[in-house]
């Protein structure tokens, strides 16, 4: 076993993208632990847009990483020191442990997960964070109701290939926007979408009105700007627009950019919400039992992108901005 923990820190908060800048790599020995503590061998991180924005130093629902901390991620590995009532030598545990090799933890925010009951990277993905979010966000916060017509935005990623799956199952007329010809026929010929848009390529707002000639009642924004502008002008009588993400948004250097046909929400009585995947973690064994079936009987596909190497990170972090991810990306720790 290496006895370097490698680590990536936050050097300089971003304007824009994140560059070479915003980061250090540091290596260190790797710390003993005190009674009450664990040592965790992180094999999977999780990249998601969100940290994007924790990088800001701005009020949100969570604090952002401070200058010189290590990167916060999703994070999965193996306990290999334990001096911990609830955990021993060799569970596998999910948690917040960021982007690094190892990480000492007192336990709070981890939880057990079985590596023979789901591949790991499984519980940073369709069971981690991003399941959690689609999941609470469709049929929580959307309500979809069978027969009405559900547009998501991202549709090829992690978190908007689950939701259109789950609201096919709620027998719903799905619709998926997503950039390339490549990820369009995933979503059709793998995941059962009824259309898609590849808004690359398409003009989003004439492509929305001939696949959704009844129009949306169900939008699951994860892109938001010109997107979400041109889904508004779509929407159906008490319509719910569930705002999850705005990736399309995370990196500008002016302000966001706003709908300015959201006066549509006005005329059609519609609801637009937001989704933090956090005010539901009470319910996630519920939805992970839901998910976990619906894996096993075939509803639910999982595709994942893994990058080798934690070295890779700031480059790996980059490839959800440029569309470059095709499913779930996750950064396996050694290559």
């Amino acid at each position: 076993m290496t006895t370097i923990n490698k680590q990536w820190r936050l050097k300089a908060r971003p304007v824009g993208e994140p560059s070479a800048e915003t980061w250090d790599y540091t290596e260190t020995e790797l710390p003993t632990i005190t009674d009450g503590q664990l040592l965790i061998r992180i094999d999977y991180i999780s990249i998601d847009p969100a940290m994007r924005g924790w990088l800001n130093d701005a009020k949100s629902y969570i604090a952002p990483v401070q200058i010189g901390e290590v990167m916060r991620a999703g994070t999965v590995g193996e306990v290999i020191e334990s001096k911990h009532e609830k955990f021993v030598v060799g569970d596998y545990v999910a948690g917040h442990d960021g982007v690094q090799s190892y990480a000492v933890s007192d336990g709070t925010g981890l939880h057990k997960v079985d590596p023979n009951l789901a591949p790991l990277p499984y519980y940073l993905g369709v069971l981690g964070m991003p399941g959690m979010t689609g999941y609470f966000g469709l049929l929580k916060t959307g309500q979809p109701k069978a027969g009405e017509t559900v547009v998501v935005s991202g549709a090829a990623g992690a978190v908007g290939s689950l939701v259109g799956q789950i609201a096919k199952i709620k027998g719903c007329r799905v619709v998926g926007i997503a950039g390339g010809a490549e990820k369009c026929k995933f979503l059709i010929d793998e995941l059962g979408f009824d259309a898609t848009i590849d808004y690359k390529h398409e003009d989003v707002k004439k492509a929305l009105k001939k696949t959704c000639p009844n129009g949306v009642d169900v939008y699951f924004d994860n892109v938001g700007g010109d997107i979400l502008n041109d889904v508004l002008t779509q929407i159906n009588l008490r319509a719910r627009i569930v705002i999850c993400g705005a990736i399309s948004q995370y990196n500008n250097t002016t302000a966001v950019k706003g709908p300015s046909n959201y006066l549509s929400l006005l005329v059609n009585r519609a609801r637009m919400e937001g989704i933090v995947v956090f005010d539901n973690i009470k319910e996630y064994p519920i939805a992970m039992k839901e998910i976990a079936g619906w894996i096993q009987s075939g509803d639910i596909k999982v595709k994942e992108h893994i990058v080798e190497g934690i070295e890779t990170f700031p480059d790996t972090l980059m490839m959800l901005f440029k569309g470059e991810n095709f499913g779930k990306l996750v950064l396996k720790v050694e290559g």
